[in-house]
Protein backbone atom coordinates (compact mmCIF):
# COMPACT_ATOMS: atom_id res chain seq x y z
CA UNK A 1 0.00 0.00 0.00
CA UNK A 2 2.76 2.22 0.47
CA UNK A 3 4.26 2.24 -2.67
CA UNK A 4 2.20 3.62 -5.69
CA UNK A 5 3.03 3.49 -9.29
CA UNK A 6 4.60 6.23 -11.65
CA UNK A 7 3.67 7.59 -14.73
CA UNK A 8 5.32 10.33 -16.22
CA UNK A 9 7.07 11.44 -13.17
CA UNK A 10 3.73 12.29 -11.75
CA UNK A 11 1.82 10.23 -8.78
CA UNK A 12 -1.85 10.57 -8.70
CA UNK A 13 -3.43 8.78 -5.70
CA UNK A 14 -6.68 8.18 -5.00
CA UNK A 15 -9.14 6.89 -2.34
CA UNK A 16 -12.31 5.51 -2.26
CA UNK A 17 -14.47 4.64 0.85
CA UNK A 18 -17.08 1.99 0.54
CA UNK A 19 -14.88 0.72 -2.74
CA UNK A 20 -16.93 -2.17 -3.43
CA UNK A 21 -20.68 -0.75 -3.45
CA UNK A 22 -22.56 1.08 -6.23
CA UNK A 23 -20.85 4.37 -6.39
CA UNK A 24 -17.18 3.21 -4.55
CA UNK A 25 -16.88 0.59 -7.13
CA UNK A 26 -17.33 3.08 -10.39
CA UNK A 27 -14.93 5.36 -9.03
CA UNK A 28 -12.23 2.82 -8.79
CA UNK A 29 -13.21 1.83 -12.13
CA UNK A 30 -13.32 5.17 -13.70
CA UNK A 31 -9.64 6.45 -11.80
CA UNK A 32 -8.20 3.03 -12.42
CA UNK A 33 -7.43 4.18 -15.79
CA UNK A 34 -6.74 7.77 -15.07
CA UNK A 35 -4.11 7.56 -11.54
CA UNK A 36 -1.24 5.75 -10.70
CA UNK A 37 -2.83 4.19 -7.54
CA UNK A 38 -6.68 3.79 -6.41
CA UNK A 39 -6.84 2.18 -2.74
CA UNK A 40 -10.28 0.98 -1.95
CA UNK A 41 -11.55 0.83 1.76
CA UNK A 42 -14.20 -1.49 2.21
CA UNK A 43 -15.16 -3.99 5.25
CA UNK A 44 -18.49 -5.36 3.64
CA UNK A 45 -20.21 -4.03 6.49
CA UNK A 46 -23.14 -4.08 3.63
CA UNK A 47 -23.51 -7.57 4.68
CA UNK A 48 -24.35 -7.26 8.16
CA UNK A 49 -26.56 -4.40 7.10
CA UNK A 50 -28.64 -6.72 4.66
CA UNK A 51 -27.76 -9.99 4.73
CA UNK A 52 -26.40 -12.02 1.37
CA UNK A 53 -28.55 -9.54 -1.06
CA UNK A 54 -26.24 -6.91 0.63
CA UNK A 55 -23.22 -8.47 0.37
CA UNK A 56 -20.75 -6.96 -1.86
CA UNK A 57 -17.58 -9.48 -1.52
CA UNK A 58 -18.50 -10.54 -5.39
CA UNK A 59 -17.71 -6.98 -6.36
CA UNK A 60 -14.67 -6.87 -4.55
CA UNK A 61 -13.29 -9.97 -6.42
CA UNK A 62 -13.94 -8.53 -10.00
CA UNK A 63 -12.63 -5.11 -8.97
CA UNK A 64 -9.25 -6.73 -7.72
CA UNK A 65 -9.39 -8.90 -11.35
CA UNK A 66 -10.10 -6.31 -13.51
CA UNK A 67 -8.33 -2.93 -12.08
CA UNK A 68 -4.64 -3.04 -12.22
CA UNK A 69 -3.93 -0.21 -9.65
CA UNK A 70 -6.59 -1.39 -7.49
CA UNK A 71 -5.54 -2.29 -3.84
CA UNK A 72 -8.01 -3.10 -1.27
CA UNK A 73 -7.87 -3.01 2.58
CA UNK A 74 -11.02 -4.13 4.93
CA UNK A 75 -10.95 -1.04 7.46
CA UNK A 76 -13.62 0.16 9.52
CA UNK A 77 -13.69 3.89 8.98
CA UNK A 78 -15.46 4.09 12.86
CA UNK A 79 -12.02 3.31 14.03
CA UNK A 80 -9.67 6.19 14.11
CA UNK A 81 -6.22 4.53 14.45
CA UNK A 82 -6.76 2.31 11.31
CA UNK A 83 -8.04 5.52 9.38
CA UNK A 84 -4.88 7.68 10.16
CA UNK A 85 -2.37 4.68 9.51
CA UNK A 86 -3.89 4.22 5.64
CA UNK A 87 -3.62 7.91 5.49
CA UNK A 88 -0.06 7.77 6.48
CA UNK A 89 0.69 5.31 4.17
CA UNK A 90 -0.94 6.43 1.14
CA UNK A 91 -1.44 10.51 1.48
CA UNK A 92 -4.25 10.48 -1.03
CA UNK A 93 -4.44 13.69 -3.91
CA UNK A 94 -8.13 12.55 -3.90
CA UNK A 95 -10.42 11.05 -1.30
CA UNK A 96 -13.92 10.03 -2.46
CA UNK A 97 -16.26 9.69 0.59
CA UNK A 98 -18.95 6.68 -0.20
CA UNK A 99 -19.27 4.26 3.39
CA UNK A 100 -22.29 4.90 4.88
CA UNK A 101 -25.36 2.98 6.24
CA UNK A 102 -27.21 4.10 3.51
CA UNK A 103 -30.53 2.51 5.27
CA UNK A 104 -33.12 5.05 6.91
CA UNK A 105 -35.29 1.87 7.73
CA UNK A 106 -32.64 -0.19 8.93
CA UNK A 107 -30.95 3.23 11.05
CA UNK A 108 -34.12 3.47 13.57
CA UNK A 109 -33.12 -0.29 14.53
CA UNK A 110 -28.75 0.35 15.01
CA UNK A 111 -28.46 4.28 15.54
CA UNK A 112 -25.48 4.51 17.20
CA UNK A 113 -24.10 1.94 14.61
CA UNK A 114 -25.64 4.72 12.24
CA UNK A 115 -24.42 7.12 13.45
CA UNK A 116 -20.85 5.78 14.37
CA UNK A 117 -20.42 4.66 10.84
CA UNK A 118 -22.11 7.80 8.78
CA UNK A 119 -20.81 10.62 10.88
CA UNK A 120 -18.05 9.46 13.46
CA UNK A 121 -16.83 7.92 10.27
CA UNK A 122 -16.94 10.91 8.09
CA UNK A 123 -15.35 13.20 10.59
CA UNK A 124 -12.46 10.90 11.48
CA UNK A 125 -11.74 10.74 7.11
CA UNK A 126 -12.05 14.27 7.50
CA UNK A 127 -9.02 15.04 10.06
CA UNK A 128 -6.97 12.73 8.78
CA UNK A 129 -7.17 14.49 5.29
CA UNK A 130 -6.44 17.75 7.17
CA UNK A 131 -3.80 16.00 8.92
CA UNK A 132 -2.15 14.19 6.33
CA UNK A 133 -3.47 15.48 2.86
CA UNK A 134 -4.39 18.97 3.37
CA UNK A 135 -4.22 19.65 -0.14
CA UNK A 136 -6.46 16.62 -0.79
CA UNK A 137 -9.58 17.20 -2.71
CA UNK A 138 -12.41 16.15 -0.26
CA UNK A 139 -15.81 14.58 -1.69
CA UNK A 140 -18.70 13.03 0.36
CA UNK A 141 -21.87 11.19 -1.61
CA UNK A 142 -24.38 12.54 0.80
CA UNK A 143 -28.30 12.36 0.31
CA UNK A 144 -31.43 14.15 -0.27
CA UNK A 145 -32.95 12.18 2.82
CA UNK A 146 -30.92 15.38 4.51
CA UNK A 147 -34.07 17.75 3.63
CA UNK A 148 -36.47 15.43 5.53
CA UNK A 149 -40.12 15.13 4.75
CA UNK A 150 -40.01 19.33 3.82
CA UNK A 151 -40.62 18.41 0.18
CA UNK A 152 -43.77 16.78 1.11
CA UNK A 153 -45.41 20.15 2.09
CA UNK A 154 -44.82 21.10 -1.68
CA UNK A 155 -48.21 21.50 -2.95
CA UNK A 156 -48.61 18.20 -5.14
CA UNK A 157 -51.02 17.26 -7.75
CA UNK A 158 -51.92 13.87 -8.48
CA UNK A 159 -51.61 11.91 -11.47
CA UNK A 160 -52.72 8.80 -13.22
CA UNK A 161 -48.94 7.25 -12.35
CA UNK A 162 -47.88 9.71 -10.18
CA UNK A 163 -47.52 12.68 -7.84
CA UNK A 164 -45.97 16.09 -8.99
CA UNK A 165 -44.86 19.47 -7.80
CA UNK A 166 -47.83 21.90 -8.20
CA UNK A 167 -45.60 24.82 -7.14
CA UNK A 168 -44.10 26.86 -10.35
CA UNK A 169 -40.96 27.19 -7.65
CA UNK A 170 -40.10 23.81 -8.00
CA UNK A 171 -40.97 22.97 -11.56
CA UNK A 172 -37.32 21.94 -11.87
CA UNK A 173 -36.93 19.81 -8.72
CA UNK A 174 -35.33 20.59 -5.18
CA UNK A 175 -32.56 22.87 -5.14
CA UNK A 176 -29.81 23.50 -2.93
CA UNK A 177 -31.23 26.05 -1.17
CA UNK A 178 -33.91 23.84 0.32
CA UNK A 179 -33.77 24.27 3.84
CA UNK A 180 -32.81 20.82 5.92
CA UNK A 181 -33.94 22.07 8.63
CA UNK A 182 -37.23 21.46 11.03
CA UNK A 183 -38.45 18.65 9.55
CA UNK A 184 -39.00 14.63 10.26
CA UNK A 185 -35.29 13.09 8.21
CA UNK A 186 -35.39 9.62 10.11
CA UNK A 187 -32.44 8.75 12.04
CA UNK A 188 -30.24 7.84 9.36
CA UNK A 189 -31.11 11.51 7.54
CA UNK A 190 -29.63 12.96 11.02
CA UNK A 191 -26.54 11.23 10.92
CA UNK A 192 -25.77 12.40 7.20
CA UNK A 193 -26.80 15.61 8.00
CA UNK A 194 -24.22 16.06 10.60
CA UNK A 195 -21.63 14.38 8.22
CA UNK A 196 -22.71 16.67 5.53
CA UNK A 197 -22.58 19.98 7.67
CA UNK A 198 -19.35 18.62 8.63
CA UNK A 199 -17.63 18.18 5.27
CA UNK A 200 -19.42 21.77 4.87
CA UNK A 201 -17.89 23.20 7.83
CA UNK A 202 -14.00 21.70 7.10
CA UNK A 203 -14.14 23.45 3.71
CA UNK A 204 -15.22 26.77 5.23
CA UNK A 205 -13.31 26.79 8.79
CA UNK A 206 -10.10 24.91 7.24
CA UNK A 207 -10.01 25.95 3.74
CA UNK A 208 -10.02 22.92 2.47
CA UNK A 209 -11.58 21.77 -0.80
CA UNK A 210 -14.29 19.55 0.10
CA UNK A 211 -17.51 19.05 -1.73
CA UNK A 212 -21.10 17.33 -0.58
CA UNK A 213 -23.07 15.57 -3.33
CA UNK A 214 -26.62 14.92 -2.23
CA UNK A 215 -28.08 12.14 -3.98
CA UNK A 216 -30.89 11.19 -5.11
CA UNK A 217 -31.50 7.79 -6.31
CA UNK A 218 -27.92 6.15 -7.48
CA UNK A 219 -28.60 2.81 -9.23
CA UNK A 220 -26.77 0.86 -11.98
CA UNK A 221 -25.78 -2.42 -12.57
CA UNK A 222 -23.18 -2.24 -9.57
CA UNK A 223 -25.55 -2.50 -6.64
CA UNK A 224 -26.12 -5.15 -4.20
CA UNK A 225 -29.76 -4.11 -3.94
CA UNK A 226 -31.45 -4.87 -0.72
CA UNK A 227 -35.21 -4.34 0.06
CA UNK A 228 -34.20 -1.90 2.53
CA UNK A 229 -31.78 -0.26 0.14
CA UNK A 230 -31.30 -0.20 -3.38
CA UNK A 231 -34.58 0.67 -5.01
CA UNK A 232 -34.27 -0.18 -9.15
CA UNK A 233 -31.38 -3.09 -8.39
CA UNK A 234 -33.82 -4.88 -5.96
CA UNK A 235 -36.92 -4.12 -7.70
CA UNK A 236 -34.94 -5.92 -10.73
CA UNK A 237 -33.74 -8.78 -8.19
CA UNK A 238 -37.74 -8.80 -7.70
CA UNK A 239 -38.40 -9.44 -11.20
CA UNK A 240 -36.20 -12.44 -11.97
CA UNK A 241 -36.84 -14.08 -8.87
CA UNK A 242 -40.27 -14.03 -8.67
CA UNK A 243 -40.50 -12.63 -5.01
CA UNK A 244 -43.22 -10.29 -4.28
CA UNK A 245 -42.50 -6.62 -4.01
CA UNK A 246 -44.16 -4.55 -1.20
CA UNK A 247 -45.49 -1.11 -1.72
CA UNK A 248 -45.27 1.18 0.87
CA UNK A 249 -48.08 3.75 0.54
CA UNK A 250 -48.36 6.79 -1.26
CA UNK A 251 -50.94 4.29 -4.02
CA UNK A 252 -47.60 3.29 -5.07
CA UNK A 253 -47.22 7.21 -7.35
CA UNK A 254 -44.21 8.03 -4.87
CA UNK A 255 -41.28 9.18 -7.62
CA UNK A 256 -37.78 9.67 -7.35
CA UNK A 257 -35.24 10.36 -9.82
CA UNK A 258 -32.64 7.69 -10.62
CA UNK A 259 -28.96 8.39 -11.61
CA UNK A 260 -26.33 6.14 -13.03
CA UNK A 261 -23.52 5.08 -11.01
CA UNK A 262 -21.06 6.79 -14.06
CA UNK A 263 -22.82 10.15 -14.11
CA UNK A 264 -22.41 10.73 -10.62
CA UNK A 265 -18.74 9.86 -11.11
CA UNK A 266 -18.18 12.14 -13.84
CA UNK A 267 -19.62 14.68 -11.71
CA UNK A 268 -17.33 13.95 -9.04
CA UNK A 269 -14.53 14.42 -11.59
CA UNK A 270 -15.78 17.79 -12.37
CA UNK A 271 -15.34 18.98 -9.05
CA UNK A 272 -12.09 17.56 -8.83
CA UNK A 273 -10.49 18.92 -11.82
CA UNK A 274 -12.01 22.70 -10.44
CA UNK A 275 -12.51 22.50 -6.50
CA UNK A 276 -13.90 24.56 -4.23
CA UNK A 277 -14.45 25.23 -0.81
CA UNK A 278 -17.01 23.37 0.96
CA UNK A 279 -19.47 22.84 -2.04
CA UNK A 280 -22.81 21.48 -2.21
CA UNK A 281 -24.83 19.96 -5.37
CA UNK A 282 -28.08 18.25 -5.41
CA UNK A 283 -27.21 15.09 -8.02
CA UNK A 284 -30.14 12.71 -9.31
CA UNK A 285 -30.95 12.04 -12.38
CA UNK A 286 -33.36 15.34 -12.46
CA UNK A 287 -37.18 15.46 -13.51
CA UNK A 288 -36.53 13.81 -17.12
CA UNK A 289 -35.09 10.33 -15.30
CA UNK A 290 -37.74 10.36 -12.69
CA UNK A 291 -39.88 7.94 -11.86
CA UNK A 292 -43.00 6.09 -9.62
CA UNK A 293 -43.19 2.94 -8.51
CA UNK A 294 -46.22 2.21 -10.48
CA UNK A 295 -43.95 3.38 -13.89
CA UNK A 296 -41.29 0.93 -12.43
CA UNK A 297 -43.80 -1.87 -12.79
CA UNK A 298 -45.26 -1.34 -16.35
CA UNK A 299 -41.92 -0.61 -17.60
CA UNK A 300 -40.06 -3.96 -16.64
CA UNK A 301 -42.88 -5.55 -17.13
CA UNK A 302 -42.66 -4.48 -20.77
CA UNK A 303 -38.59 -5.05 -20.98
CA UNK A 304 -38.89 -8.51 -19.13
CA UNK A 305 -42.46 -9.83 -20.66
CA UNK A 306 -43.54 -10.74 -16.83
CA UNK A 307 -46.02 -9.86 -14.33
CA UNK A 308 -44.41 -8.16 -11.33
CA UNK A 309 -45.80 -9.74 -8.07
CA UNK A 310 -46.39 -7.14 -5.25
CA UNK A 311 -48.07 -6.18 -2.13
CA UNK A 312 -49.65 -3.03 -1.41
CA UNK A 313 -49.55 -1.29 2.80
CA UNK A 314 -50.83 1.99 3.05
CA UNK A 315 -47.93 2.71 5.85
CA UNK A 316 -45.60 4.81 4.27
CA UNK A 317 -41.99 4.78 5.01
CA UNK A 318 -41.26 7.30 8.15
CA UNK A 319 -40.07 10.20 6.85
CA UNK A 320 -40.14 8.98 3.06
CA UNK A 321 -40.45 11.47 0.10
CA UNK A 322 -43.78 11.74 -2.02
CA UNK A 323 -41.97 13.26 -4.72
CA UNK A 324 -39.01 14.12 -5.24
CA UNK A 325 -36.11 14.93 -7.52
CA UNK A 326 -33.03 17.12 -8.08
CA UNK A 327 -33.04 20.48 -9.66
CA UNK A 328 -29.50 20.21 -11.66
CA UNK A 329 -29.49 24.06 -12.45
CA UNK A 330 -26.08 24.75 -9.90
CA UNK A 331 -24.33 21.25 -11.11
CA UNK A 332 -24.56 22.21 -14.71
CA UNK A 333 -23.98 26.05 -13.93
CA UNK A 334 -20.91 24.95 -12.55
CA UNK A 335 -19.77 22.10 -14.59
CA UNK A 336 -21.43 23.00 -18.06
CA UNK A 337 -19.03 19.82 -19.27
CA UNK A 338 -21.27 17.50 -17.19
CA UNK A 339 -24.50 16.13 -18.05
CA UNK A 340 -27.00 13.50 -17.64
CA UNK A 341 -25.22 10.61 -20.24
CA UNK A 342 -27.89 7.36 -19.28
CA UNK A 343 -31.03 7.93 -19.68
CA UNK A 344 -34.06 6.29 -17.70
CA UNK A 345 -34.88 4.45 -20.97
CA UNK A 346 -31.01 3.67 -20.98
CA UNK A 347 -30.90 2.55 -17.31
CA UNK A 348 -34.30 0.34 -17.09
CA UNK A 349 -32.51 -1.34 -20.25
CA UNK A 350 -29.20 -2.25 -18.87
CA UNK A 351 -31.05 -3.34 -15.77
CA UNK A 352 -32.91 -5.94 -17.48
CA UNK A 353 -30.17 -7.05 -19.54
CA UNK A 354 -27.68 -7.95 -15.98
CA UNK A 355 -29.65 -10.89 -14.87
CA UNK A 356 -30.20 -9.04 -11.37
CA UNK A 357 -29.66 -11.72 -9.28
Amino acid sequence: MSQSLKLGGTVMKVLVTGSCGLIGSEAVKYYDVRSDLVLGIDNNMRAEFFGSDGDTNWKRKELEAQCKRYRHVSVDIRVKHDVYKVFDEMRPDLVIHCAAQPSHDLAARIPFIDFEVNAVGTLNLLEATREKAPDAVFIFTSTNKVYGDAPNNIKMKELPTRWDYDDSNYVNGIPEVFSIDQSKHSIFGASKVAADIMVQEYGRYFGMKTAVFRGGCLTGPGHSGAELHGFLSYFFKVAFTGKIYTIYGYKGKQVRDNIHSIDVVRAFDEFFMNPKCAAVYNLGGGKENSVSILECIERVESLLGKRIRYEYTDQNRIGDHICYYSDLTKLKRDFPNWSITRSIDDIFEELAKSNYV
